[in-house]
């Protein structure tokens, strides 16, 4: 996808036996994901998304053309897409995280690292993927202001303070 598509939220499975889905929501509202339908996938299929109750970790939703739980199970994993423009300007210090990818990636000292390639969450919080020629293979840093104090879209950079067993650095 481009940066002119905003991952909304992922389908973690079927739900039920009659074409449910289980939802996962990015949005900082998360019920507010059925209002940018219709939503797309990374293919380009477009389904049009109705909530139909809340479930731990999620909601069950319905979503246009799926009728029945093998069609459901086939889209487990399949993120789901807004245009950005039908979403809400952000103030300055705020960002999506689509914006983040690419952006270069410094030490508190000046020094570069690399880039974002990713950022990735798998149910402890927010991770950056950075990658970098000097790096062995991907530095995960945990996205926490005590990580990661600046990021300056208007640079194009962020500023991260890694601990020190973590640096990532072949030696």
């Amino acid at each position: 996808m481009n940066k002119d598509q905003i991952v909304l939220g992922v389908i973690a499975g079927a739900f039920g036996v009659k074409g449910e889905v289980r939802l996962k929501s990015f949005c900082a509202e998360p019920e507010d994901i059925a209002n940018y339908s219709p939503l797309r996938t990374e293919k380009g299929d477009e389904y049009t998304l109705k909530i139909t109750r809340q479930v731990k970790n999620g909601f069950a939703a319905r979503l246009s053309g799926i009728r029945f739980k093998d069609e459901a199970d086939k889209l487990r994993g399949v993120k789901l897409y807004a245009d950005r423009s039908l979403l809400p300007s952000l103030p300055d210090d705020e960002y999506y995280y689509t914006d983040l990818i690419g952006l270069d990636v410094v030490d508190t000292g000046g020094e570069k690292i690399g880039k974002i390639a990713a950022v990735e969450n798998h149910g402890a919080g927010d991770i950056l993927d950075i990658r970098g020629a000097g790096l062995n293979g991907s530095l995960l840093l945990a996205f926490t202001q005590d990580a990661v104090p600046t990021v300056d879209l208007a640079s194009g950079r962020v500023v991260i303070d890694p601990p020190e067993e973590i640096s990532g650095k072949e030696t």
